[in-house]
């Protein structure tokens, strides 16, 4: 979507017809596609695939010395990074600055609260929870962490939410909000680079500075969610095996998976955001709620429920340790965060683009305020229930002996729960088909984002555009799960952090971005004003009331210095007489 550079009062403040009509005539003139960033991040893509399938052991070489130096040298970067963009969302939302509106000043939210919501969790870390809500409070528990014993709850579930809680959302509102303003405030495309235009100039924002944070963008969005793909896929081929569905799943069935579910999404990203996306974000809402439910009523109710306030409680109180753990906190704890903290951040960091863009694209007519309490802590508060859910559930059946860890192999863990209670056999089922709607939803909103992208910010992107890059993703995903052997899992991670690296740099100019284009906006420069002229005002009134209150010292002085002196006077005429 385009508009006017220039930003006024007028702008701001215009109908919204108005504003979607100029913006659609504009639009209209920007429907091709941008081949420098396309072609070049396409041809970068293209390149790891060839190399990963033809040079696979000069790929891993390289994967694994470069994933040790980023861990080793540049860890400390990620967490540090991790929690200034925590804390700097939460000043700019309380701030005066949280009114502004991520539209025209009179301008109301596009959807209702219940489907923003839905769409803004689905499309933020839906197959990662399906993943990882039983496996990793489980893996925790049993190995411990670093500067914890083994078996101890506490940190466990503190660490589990300090991965999924208020720092992968404060990431994704950063881009979030720093597009929104950009496109429905400032009527500029709905590209990453022009929301540098405040830092950078627009001159550089549309030439070559700009076209590389787009690149980069994209290459980060096609690997993030190509890890996403194949964390789904392989989980989905775990529980077809666990259902006895198809006896002894191979290479096949990851294929045909990635391929059917491929096909899925790209037919929903056609449909457009308001239809497909939306309903299919519904669907994973009710489906998650469902099974969540399921486990809670017929899993250790009891201790699930105590699980939450103490996660919660637990997250908290070991906040600012764990934002401080680098890789020489503790003799094992390069490994670890290189396998836990690490790719999680560089894994919010590649989906950070995608997803960003989505939820600016849905979070239209929403004040900063709203958008970042709602961004920040909903999905926070759904997160801890989930891991008290499953993973509580997973711990508990541990210590009373009837542990689903299996043979450790994590796709296949939510499935042992599962089994584990009645009727679980239909629930398992149930998660398959939450997975894929999850795998849909995912994919289908990356795959229209890089679409967008690669049309200079066209809000609904070209077909073709949006197959490319679904096609390209579902072939990362396939090539990263088929040279990675039994090490599949670990190559798509170490993947992820390689490819997400250097937007890190990007994200931390950005904030730099938006507090300069805040300080500029007109609302926020008028109110300003109107403080200033009130401060004024009223430093004047105090002036005056000082002045005032001198000159009724001054004269009562006198009037005390006259009466003392006609007494004095007195008393001198009272002394002779």
């Amino acid at each position: 979507m385009t508009s006017s550079e220039e930003v006024t009062a007028r702008e701001i403040t215009e109908p919204r017809e108005i504003a979607e009509t100029r913006e659609t005539d504009e639009a209209e003139q920007n429907q091709s596609i941008d081949w420098v960033v396309t072609g070049s991040a396409a041809a970068l893509i293209l390149s790891v695939v060839l190399w990963g399938i033809f040079g696979g052991d000069s790929f891993a070489e390289f994967a694994s010395t470069a994933l040790g130096y980023i861990v080793g040298d540049w860890g400390w970067l990620y967490v540090l990074a991790g929690t200034v963009f925590v804390a700097f969302i939460l000043f700019i939302a309380f701030s005066k600055f949280g009114h502004i509106r991520l539209g025209k000043d009179n301008e109301s939210p596009e959807f209702n609260s219940v489907s923003w919501v839905a769409m803004m969790f689905a499309a933020g870390m839906g197959i990662g929870l399906m993943f990882y809500g039983v496996t990793e409070p489980l893996t925790y528990y049993r190995n411990g962490v670093p500067g914890a014993e083994d078996h101890d709850v506490a940190s466990s579930f503190a660490s589990t939410l300090f991965h999924w809680g208020l720092h992968p959302w404060s990431l994704y509102a950063i881009v979030a909000l720093a597009i929104a303003y950009s496109t429905f405030r400032l009527g500029r495309k709905q590209l990453l680079s022009s929301a540098f235009i405040p830092l950078i100039g627009k001159k550089r924002a549309e030439g070559a500075a700009g076209k590389i944070i787009d690149i980069a963008a994209i290459f980060a969005t096609v690997f993030g969610t190509a890890a996403s793909l194949g964390l789904g896929a392989v989980q989905i081929q775990s529980g077809l095996k666990a259902t006895d569905l198809i006896s002894n799943p191979g290479t096949s069935v990851i294929v045909g998976t990635i391929v059917i579910l491929g096909l899925c999404f790209l037919a929903s990203a056609a449909s457009g955001v308001g239809k497909g996306i939306q309903y299919l974000s519904n669907t994973n809402m009710v489906l998650a709620g469902l099974l969540a439910l399921f486990v809670l009523i017929l899993g250790p109710t009891v201790v699930i429920l105590n699980m939450i306030p103490t996660s919660l409680g637990n997250y908290f109180s070991q906040f600012f340790e764990m934002a401080a753990r680098t890789a020489d906190s503790s003799e094992d704890a390069g490994e670890w965060l290189g396998s836990w903290t690490i790719f999680y951040w560089a894994w919010w960091v590649s989906w950070s683009p995608f997803v960003g863009m989505f939820l600016a694209r849905i979070s239209r007519g929403r004040t900063i305020r709203e958008f970042v309490c709602v961004v920040l802590m909903v999905p926070t508060v759904v997160t801890i229930i989930w891991f008290s859910i499953f993973g509580g559930s997973a711990i508990h059946a541990e210590d009373s002996g009837n542990s689903i860890w299996g043979d450790g192999e994590a796709t296949s863990q939510l499935f042992n729960l599962l089994e584990t209670l009645p009727a679980g056999h239909v629930a398992s089922i149930v998660a398959m088909l939450l997975l894929g709607t999850f795998f849909i939803t995912s994919a289908d909103s990356a795959s229209t984002v890089m679409g967008s992208m690669s049309q200079r910010g066209q809000l609904v992107a070209n077909r073709g555009v949006t197959v490319l890059w679904g096609a390209l993703t579902a072939v990362i995903a396939l090539m990263l799960l088929l040279t990675g052997g039994d090490e599949a899992l670990t190559n798509l991670q170490n993947v992820t952090i390689i490819a997400a690296s250097p937007f890190v740099l990007v994200i931390i100019a950005l904030m730099f971005s938006i507090y300069k284009a805040l300080s500029n906006d007109p609302r926020y420069l008028d109110e300003k004003a109107h403080r200033e002229y009130a401060l004024r005002m009223a430093r004047e009134r105090r002036i005056t009331q000082q002045r005032e209150n001198a000159a009724k010292r001054k004269r009562r002085a006198r009037a005390a210095n006259a009466v003392q002196s006609h007494g004095e006077q007195l008393g001198e005429q009272l002394e002779e007489s």
